[in-house]
């Protein structure tokens, strides 16, 4: 039976809780009316024109019949190529199901879905808020993320990020051991090539089933892709694959990798070695930094980290790309909250687009500009560095411990 001051306090609890939810109900009216101030801006000052969507569509209109010309299609105005593997072309035939209009809606209510699936996960990966004043959180998380210029900027193009970021973040979120895991990494990473650096996790931090259940989810993708639509498999593995440059101008303001970064600064849209050692020791030295933390219990943070390097090392990383934002903002809130302010502002400021971007001229602006011009790969090295900052503290803390109690 309970003692007399723990009844009181529970009472007092429940109290609380129940002043909060015709609040917590009443909140959940901000993503719903944030959603709605996003579509009245695309429908009366910014048409939202979502290419990429247009481009999806397309792809599976010619997986449907028979994927012949599959990368050799041109889409909308900017003349779009196809870039995933056929796997994820065939994934977009339904797109072709619908008119235009219905298929706009359907994507962004879906992206706004995912977003909100995205937002719950992260927190619960972040330990953060309190289980109780999550309720309040989430849909207010879910209202400021449609403004973070990446989550914008994919429901503006109608991109995948959101489904592909949501899908490895669940899939790693579960316990190791559970039946499955490391499915839907190889399944995504058979859409977006960059996912796979999560089986490279996996196996480096010893979850060897979970690794190779990835690796082997990967590699059926490419053989459905290859059964099904066999010469542009062919094209795209042999050929498709390793040109980059057909992907877009890594040197534009919108390439938020390092490459954009050094091509920039360097005042070169060939940035060639001195890219390619960067991107090299940062893969080795963010994988480390991953590991580490992960070895040390800290899974969450070594999962973003992790993300982090793919974007950083990607050639391209469209600034949409950066929707694991999301989850690193999270974590930035459960550990140090001014930091997160700072880190959020950086995701609403698009400064990207603020400096002179036109033509070539990203590839002639002042060293001042620089910074602005590359706001995620900045913040993606610092969260790197505060990562393995976390990890040599607790292991000096560990050390201490061990030390005083010999």
């Amino acid at each position: 039976m309970p003692s007399p001051g723990r009844a009181r306090v529970a009472r007092v609890i429940a109290e609380l809780r129940s002043e909060t939810r015709p609040a917590a109900r009443l909140i959940w009216t901000l993503p719903l009316l944030s959603l709605a101030a996003y579509a009245a801006l695309h429908a009366t000052v910014v048409p939202a024109e979502m290419a990429d969507m247009l481009v999806y569509r397309a792809e599976g209109a010619a997986a449907a019949a028979g994927g012949h010309d599959l990368y050799g299609l041109r889409v909308t105005e900017w003349d779009l190529p196809a870039t995933y593997p056929p796997f994820a072309a065939l994934l977009f035939v339904p797109t072709t199901w619908l008119g235009l209009p219905a298929l706009k809606v359907a994507v962004t209510l879906g992206n706004a879905a995912l977003l909100a699936l995205l937002v719950h996960l992260s927190l619960r990966l972040a330990n953060w808020p309190a289980p109780h004043a999550r309720r309040i959180a989430v849909p207010a998380a879910i209202a400021l993320g449609i403004w973070l210029e990446p989550v914008f900027q994919t429901l503006h193009f109608g991109q995948v990020n959101l489904l592909v970021t949501t899908a490895v973040l669940w899939d790693l979120s579960r316990p190791d051991g559970a039946r499955g895991k490391g499915l839907a990494v190889g399944l995504v990473a058979g859409i977006k090539l960059t996912p796979a650096i999560f089986a490279v996790h996996l196996l480096l931090t010893g979850r060897t089933r979970a690794g190779l259940t990835a690796a082997g989810a990967f590699l059926a993708t490419a053989a459905v892709g290859l059964a099904l639509l066999p010469s542009a498999s062919v094209e795209f593995w042999t050929l498709r694959l390793f040109e980059t440059g057909r992907v877009g101008k890594p040197w534009i303001v919108d390439n938020q990798s390092l490459q954009g970064l050094i091509a920039r600064a360097l005042h070169t849209a060939q940035p060639g070695p001195v890219w390619s050692a960067a991107a090299v020791a940062t893969a080795a030295a963010g994988l480390a930094v991953a590991a580490r933390a992960s070895r040390r219990g800290d899974e969450p943070w070594a999962v973003v980290a992790c993300a982090v390097t793919a974007l950083l090392v990607s050639p391209i990383s469209w600034s949409h790309h950066w929707v694991w934002c999301v989850p690193l903002l999270a974590l930035l809130a459960a550990d140090a909250p001014g930091i997160a302010l700072g880190a959020t502002a950086v995701f609403l400021a698009r400064t990207m687009w603020l400096v002179p971007h036109a033509g070539v001229l990203d590839l002639r602006l002042p060293w001042w500009q620089q910074p602005l011009a590359a706001p995620y790969p900045l913040l993606g090295l610092a969260f790197l560095a505060r990562t393995a900052m976390r990890a040599q503290s607790e292991a000096s803390s560990s050390s201490a411990s061990t030390m005083r109690y010999a």
